[in-house]
């Protein structure tokens, strides 16, 4: 039995809670998540035509709220919101990221504030939230969206790397006092994927990505997206305090 199925907790019953689903990879595992069976809860600063459609169509199951990455109250509000909707929470997908590309040398103390309060505070105010939760129903699972840029240095994403390397030190530190609840935590560590993120990459670089990509592409969302719903399955319900690297290879 994994963590998301517990016996308060019936498959048709499991509760996401995804940061950042209203575009990108965020908003394909909204997608898949209500696919699966899931209820789901998102928040966004604003609402797309994404959101909005979800809204109308299954608005028993979908719960969407205005929120800022950068504001801890109201992050704090939206995982009471979804316990209150809901009743529970069972999965935590820390998704939601800030990535600002220039020289560490001209990086402002602005922007680097923004980067740390948007990719390392912000999901550990929502682990937080969402453990004491977990604790109270049983169990549960924390997923954080980590990066490469974690494991392998990259020029003009350094601010950007020590936040998502200090998640993946998070995941495993908090697996490892998590887990007597039975919540499991662990870090997913994509590569280059086609992305929002990656729509500004020039041709030539990501011809360079590919050529050093064993597999010789970028990723897709998709199979992205494959290597959660794995991490969160009954399949992986032994898996705790990893850091799951998927990038074709290119770290290796």
């Amino acid at each position: 039995m994994s963590a998301a199925e517990t016996p308060e907790a019936p498959a048709r019953d499991r509760v996401a809670l995804v940061s950042g689903g209203s575009r990108g990879l965020g908003r394909l595992l909204v997608e898949r998540l209500l696919g699966e069976g899931w209820r789901v809860a998102t928040f966004s600063r604003s609402a797309n035509d994404f959101v909005k459609d979800l809204q109308a169509e299954q608005g028993d199951r979908f719960l969407w709220e205005a929120a800022d990455l950068g504001d801890p109250d109201a992050l704090r509000g939206v995982v009471r919101t979804t316990v209150r909707r809901f009743g529970r929470v069972d999965l935590l997908v820390n998704n939601a990221a800030v990535l600002h590309q220039e020289l560490f040398l001209t990086t402002s103390r602005k922007q680097t504030e923004t980067l740390i309060a948007s990719n390392l505070l912000a999901p550990i105010t929502l682990a937080q939230a969402c453990a004491r939760a977990m604790t109270r129903q049983g169990g549960g699972q924390i997923l954080n969206i980590s990066s490469i840029n974690a494991i392998r240095g990259y020029r003009g994403v350094a601010v950007y790397a020590a936040t998502k390397a200090g998640l993946d030190g998070f995941s495993r530190s908090l697996a490892r006092e998590l887990g007597a609840f039975n919540i499991r935590v662990n870090s997913l560590v994509p590569g280059f994927f086609d992305s929002d993120m990656t729509e500004e990459v020039t041709e030539r670089n990501r011809e360079r990505i590919q050529r050093r990509t064993p597999l010789g592409r970028l990723g897709t969302m998709n199979e992205i997206a494959d290597a959660v719903l794995y991490l969160i399955s009954p399949a992986s319900s032994f898996i705790t305090g990893q850091s799951i690297v998927v990038d074709g290879g290119i770290t290796c």
